[in-house]
């Protein structure tokens, strides 16, 4: 479904990513792990076209294009917009769907997330953390992704409200959406991941099936403290 060949990014004179070539095939759930400032938000903008790429292709479906053909991303420390109601939220994820559309999925968003009902009048800004997580991703799915990008879900919650969370994005792949989880726990991510990446300094060091990166003795030394 994914598919990213000699991937390279700079910010000016520095160079952020270095030739990255990665898939994501339709139904999996692909884990990028890595240490803080690796470059993997930057992956994600490049590959949402948020962020020029300076050399390399990104094709999605077969296509070197990305509008509107499915790709939805869940940013980093969530960015609810806080003033405005719960369902409001929820309403502008779908906007590029018709009015039948929103109404459907946003009916199934809340059968997936009842907290989010209970709440849905009130401003998202006095949601828990954890709440403001399920919002972020509710959001992005009013948009009927194809693949989901999801960068750093567990940040700033406690242990508890990441157990809650990663339950949901496991439930999400069962349903049959193909997620692309970009995650610094890398524990977390690679005991629900089909095939993960690790990703240091700007460059893809290994790529193999969570389960075996997670038995890697040199990722069980740098990544998940064992």
């Amino acid at each position: 479904m994914l598919e990213v060949t000699g991937l390279s990014c700079h910010y000016g004179p520095i160079q952020a990513l270095w030739d990255i070539t990665l898939s994501v095939d339709e139904g999996e759930l692909v884990a990028l792990v890595g240490a803080n400032g690796a470059g993997k938000t930057t992956l994600l903008r490049a590959i949402s076209g948020i962020q020029p790429a300076s050399a390399g292709k990104i094709r999605f479906d077969g296509a070197d294009k990305r509008v509107r053909l499915g790709i939805v991303q869940v940013p980093e420390g969530r960015q609810v917009l806080g003033p405005m109601s719960v369902e409001n939220n929820l309403i502008l994820g779908g906007y590029t769907r018709n009015r039948q559309e929103s109404a459907e999925t946003l009916a199934q968003v809340y059968e997936m997330f009842p907290v989010l009902r209970e709440r849905s009048g009130q401003p998202a800004g006095l949601l828990s953390g954890g709440q403001q997580q399920m919002l972020a991703i509710a959001r992005a799915l009013m948009a009927r992704p194809r693949i989901l990008f999801l960068d750093e879900p567990s940040m700033g919650l406690s242990p508890i409200l990441v157990d809650e969370v990663f339950e949901h994005v496991r439930a999400l792949q069962a349903a049959g959406t193909t997620i692309f989880l970009v995650e610094q726990n890398a524990y977390r991510a690679l005991s629900i991941a089909d095939r993960a990446y690790v990703f240091e300094a700007g460059r893809l060091i290994l790529a193999d099936t969570g389960e075996a990166l997670m038995a890697n003795e040199r990722i069980k030394a740098a990544y998940l403290g064992l």
